[in-house]
């Protein structure tokens, strides 16, 4: 009897990105393919813009939904800064999607510190994995006409390097937004799964 492979992701973003929904998302698919699924969600004052992170495990049978530092395969994250917050938690090696997108938090905005240059984002990133994927998620769904649509951008992003169809993707997608919604999120989703597809070899 063969066994599934394994998949374990970390997606990270602030409050309002629609990570949440993402990580139930890809919880929905892969149950649809037949893997065991668990997931965890945590929010730091998500509604103000805080922090929220998403361990999503996915594999024949998972016990635990929590993912250990330097074990993540796929980092997703939803803007720059948390995702170098996180990047210690991806193992060397692994695979780094990230929106080009700065939100700085208060601490920022408050000049206590920082927002690391774009530069400076690439060397942590650098530091861990050379499969970096440096994705226009926000400035893509404002082009579409809904910056909202981010959240199923960066999952069209992440469908490439995942063993699930576009119509399981689709399928889980509708059945988690109300159907005025479908037809613009395709078009998001797809435009994610493009915009690697133009690049990952």
């Amino acid at each position: 009897m063969s066994s599934k492979p394994k998949f374990d992701l970390l997606l990270t973003g602030v409050g309002g990105q629609g990570n949440i929904l993402a990580s139930d998302i890809i919880g929905e698919v892969a149950l649809t393919a037949g893997y065991d699924v668990k997931k965890t969600d945590t929010l730091g004052m998500a509604q103000r813009g805080g922090s929220v992170v998403s361990h999503v495990r996915i594999t024949e049978k998972v016990y635990s939904p929590l993912i250990q530092e330097g074990a993540v395969d796929i980092l997703l994250a939803f803007e720059k800064l948390e995702g170098i917050r996180w990047v210690n938690y991806l193992r060397p090696g692994g695979i780094a999607i990230i929106n080009d997108h700065a939100l700085p938090p208060l601490s920022v905005n408050l000049g206590a510190e920082k927002y690391p240059s774009d530069a400076e984002v690439m060397q942590l990133l650098k530091q861990r994995t050379g499969k970096i994927y440096l994705v226009p998620g926000t400035l893509k769904a404002t082009e579409l006409g809904n910056a909202r649509t981010l959240n199923i951008f960066m999952l069209g992003s992440l469908s490439v390097f995942l063993p699930f169809t576009v119509p399981d993707w689709q399928t889980a997608i509708q059945k988690h937004l109300p159907e005025k919604l479908w037809k613009l999120n395709m078009t998001a989703f797809a435009a994610g799964r493009k915009e690697i597809e133009n690049v990952h070899v």
